[in-house]
């Protein structure tokens, strides 16, 4: 996996303006995925997939979830702080990302050739995660 920064933070200038519409006065998901493909009480399961110049529009991330892309890809990210990442991928990078209370938003985008397929499994809270605790 390769990251390639376009644009800096803070630097909304080179944006279209329906991203930036879309960022600042549409509803944005909290889903990591248009597919839900499995859920239970702890995890989600999704499955993510975008041919080519098919984009996922901002989702705000809440939870912890780790990747895995099944094909590789060629993608852009943009943040919701005006950072602007490509980002190729290859088949079988895998990510994980601590997220839980961090409001962080971002979209993606196919640039690639070829469709770009990543499962997401996303940690739910759970009671034991908010229980406390008396003992060591």
């Amino acid at each position: 996996m390769q990251f390639v920064e376009l644009n800096p933070v803070g630097n909304f200038d080179p944006w279209e303006q329906e991203k930036i519409d879309e960022l600042l006065h549409q509803e944005i998901k909290e889903s990591l995925s248009n597919r839900l493909v499995f859920e239970d009480d702890s995890i989600k399961l999704w499955d993510l997939r975008l041919l080519p110049g098919e984009r996922l529009n901002f989702r705000r991330h809440n939870t912890n979830y780790g990747w895995v892309c099944t094909t590789g890809g060629l993608l852009i990210t943009r943040y919701g702080n005006g950072k602007i990442d490509m980002v190729k991928l290859n088949q079988g990078d895998t990510e994980y990302f601590e997220n839980r209370g961090k409001d962080y938003i971002n979209d993606l985008e196919n640039i690639g050739e070829d469709m770009v397929v990543i499962n997401i499994l996303e940690y739910k809270h759970t009671k034991k995660e908010n229980s406390l605790s008396f003992c060591n």
